[in-house]
């Protein structure tokens, strides 16, 4: 049996990493670290993740960090779970854009937003995600009428957008739409979608009651 070690807090976006590992369906440790003691900043984290960031996995001594990479590997180290097209489909192109396009221009829009910078029309021209209104009309583009980005099944990359989706429009850095609504409602009843969430959700009231 392969060891797969989940590093994560149920208030990052480890929660989309949490989620994929329930797709997975594979048996994973998960090891909570907690700002208020510095966890992600001990030695021995920051030789997982330099950047002391969460989420990060180890999958039988292979260290991957970042959202969508994590997404990408366990796709295809647990090709049975069926969330990647195969490896020499012409679905692979479509795959990685769209999943990659989540951990550029969607992160870049939405961090920019967060802290409430607006890039003028020439800093546009000069950031990779252009705008906010550029990306969510790509997105749109993408889903509108239509249940999943890539061919006819659920993916990796349909699970790191509708995480973002959701994320966003739950905190207003993502204007809702009603083709993101859709898309978001329909992959949140994903019974792995409600696993990940039940186990979060209770490891943050488990963190929040008196002890």
């Amino acid at each position: 049996m392969s060891e797969l070690t989940f590093y994560t807090n149920p208030m990052s976006r480890g929660r989309i990493i949490r989620w994929m590992l329930e797709e997975v369906g594979q048996p994973y440790e998960t090891r909570i670290l907690t700002w208020e003691k510095g966890d992600a900043k001990s030695p021995d984290y920051l030789a997982i993740n330099p950047m002391g960031k969460v989420p990060a996995i180890v999958h039988d001594g292979v260290v991957v960090t970042e959202c969508a990479a994590i997404c990408a590997y366990l796709a295809d180290a647990f090709p049975e779970a069926g969330l990647a097209p195969p490896p020499h489909s012409p679905l692979r192109g479509p795959y990685y854009r769209w999943l990659f396009f989540g951990a550029g221009p969607i992160e870049q829009a939405v961090g920019a937003k967060a802290v409430n910078f607006e890039p003028s029309a020439e800093q546009r021209s000069m950031l990779g995600f252009g705008s906010m209104n550029d990306v969510l009309n790509a997105i749109e583009g993408a889903i509108k009428d239509r249940p999943y980005l890539v061919g006819d099944s659920f993916t990796a990359a349909d699970l790191y957008l509708a995480s973002h989706l959701s994320w966003g429009m739950n905190f207003d850095t993502i204007e809702k739409r009603p083709a993101f609504e859709t898309y978001v409602a329909r992959h949140l009843q994903r019974p792995a979608a409600q696993r990940a969430d039940e186990i979060d959700n209770a490891l943050i009231a488990e963190a929040q009651s008196p002890s």
